[in-house]
């Protein structure tokens, strides 16, 4: 079954977008990440995102982007399963797939006002690539409030004690 999802956008949709937003005026925040079984952590870093712009566009990670990342037990969800969940967040505006594992054609082509991550996250420990093209774009790096003891992999750990999943 296809779910309908009309936040998820091609890359050429998310641009289209974007000119709408500049032309307005709006900013647009920028973030991105795997978003595998959504939890508390997940819902309010997204929240407050969404509070530094008028707009927030989330990419995530494919699923063979993320099996690269995290081995070939996740994703939980598929990216479709992933798109669907962050698209029925109000705050969501827009929901971008993207195949590579770094998100530099995509910072280049939506030219994000702000990029954000959580607070596990420094300047340092951001991919130099990402980070380099996010300077070249003019987009305001910002780290948000990690809350601790949300995490994906702590999860499924928990639901692994319980039972299999």
């Amino acid at each position: 079954m296809k779910l309908e999802n009309p936040k998820l956008l091609t890359l050429d949709e998310a641009m289209a977008e974007r000119a709408k937003l500049r032309a307005a005026g709006k900013k647009l925040v920028l973030t991105n990440g795997v978003f595998d079984l959504l939890h508390t952590g997940h819902l309010y870093y997204l929240k407050e995102a969404r509070r530094l712009g008028d707009a927030l566009f989330v990419a995530i990670n494919s699923d063979e982007s993320v099996r690269t990342l995290k081995g070939p037990a996740r994703p939980v969800m598929t990216e479709e399963q992933r798109a669907y969940a962050l698209g029925a967040l109000w705050f969501v505006t827009g929901i971008v797939i993207f195949r590579q594992l770094r998100l530099v054609p995509e910072i280049r082509v939506l030219r994000p006002d702000i990029y954000c991550k959580a607070g596990d996250y420094t300047l340092e420990k951001l991919n130099p690539e990402e980070r380099t093209e996010l300077e070249k774009v003019g987009a305001e790096i910002k780290f948000l409030p990690f809350l601790p003891g949300f995490s994906t992999t702590s999860l499924i750990e928990r639901i692994r004690r319980v039972g299999e999943i």
